[in-house]
């Protein structure tokens, strides 16, 4: 009986550990802004460095950090096994937007996560190195974060998606601290226009990026979601957009996600 126990409790432990080993807290120096950055790493239970997986930014909302997802969907975990790829988690700052900051040295958040972060991971996990492996999408500012960096890094990312997101910085002015990333909207439209998803989606040719956005019907930011489809539509840029019952909050989210990565799931299968 005492070796049955010992047995027992062995195993329990062993698999906290592997539990564990599961889901890293990594800090990355960014050089571009004199710090380290940390990031959540969420692997597979499975996972080999003899195999190589797709990878997903997960990007949070304002006033959130990178543990944010882990902390509040722990079963982000399951669907990384599910879908057998890795899922990371960066930090944007309270309010960085994702932006290169043009105005604050202190947020240059595109430049931490495409050149600096991505590197790190793909030296040090067992990833896919190709923009056809790889996909970032984001809640909120996260939303308009994820299609802002995939836009403006389609040699980066071939797949973004957006879930309840900011996509249109012109309806959100004076709000979420985006004046003290980019300056105060009257003395700089043409900034404000230059950092919108909204405006940006005008450069896009059909088939640069596989989209998919949506938003609850009771989100406050589903306006602007039903106009950047309607918008792209018009455009004749394919995507997927998805509206349903739900408000901007967690509840959501937690749902949201699972559509957001079997989308991911079927692009990387192509």
């Amino acid at each position: 009986m005492k070796r049955l126990n010992l047995f027992l409790v062995l195993l329990f432990v062993g698999q906290l550990a592997f539990s564990r080993q599961q889901v890293d807290t990594i800090a990355v120096y960014s050089a571009k802004m004199k710090k380290e950055v940390k990031s959540v790493v969420v692997l597979p239970d499975n996972y080999s460095k003899k195999k190589h997986y797709p990878l997903v930014f997960l990007l949070h909302g304002y006033s959130d950090n990178y543990a944010k997802w882990i902390t509040t969907v722990p079963s982000i975990k399951n669907l990384a096994t599910k879908h057998q790829l890795i899922l990371v988690c960066p930090d944007g700052g309270f309010s960085s937007w994702y932006f290169d900051s043009p105005i604050d040295p202190a947020f240059q958040y595109e430049t931490h996560i495409t050149r600096e972060l991505l590197p790190y991971i793909d030296s040090r996990y067992s990833t896919i190195p190709d923009r056809t492996a790889r996909a970032i999408t984001g809640l909120s500012m996260g939303g308009h974060g994820a299609l802002y960096l995939a836009i403006r890094n389609k040699d980066i990312f071939a797949n973004a998606g957006s879930m309840s997101g900011g996509v249109d910085l012109l309806s959100i002015k004076n709000n979420y601290d985006i004046d003290k990333r980019i300056g105060v909207f009257e003395n700089n439209q043409q900034e404000w226009n230059k950092y919108s998803v909204m405006s940006m989606v005008t450069d896009l040719k059909n088939k640069d990026l596989n989209l998919t956005i949506e938003c609850g019907v009771d989100d406050f930011f589903y306006e602007i979601n039903s106009q950047l489809h309607h918008k792209l539509v018009d455009l004749k840029i394919d995507h997927d957009y998805t509206e349903r019952p739900g408000a901007h909050n967690w509840q959501y989210w937690t749902n949201a996600i699972n559509y957001q990565l079997l989308f991911f799931d079927r692009c990387f299968k192509r």
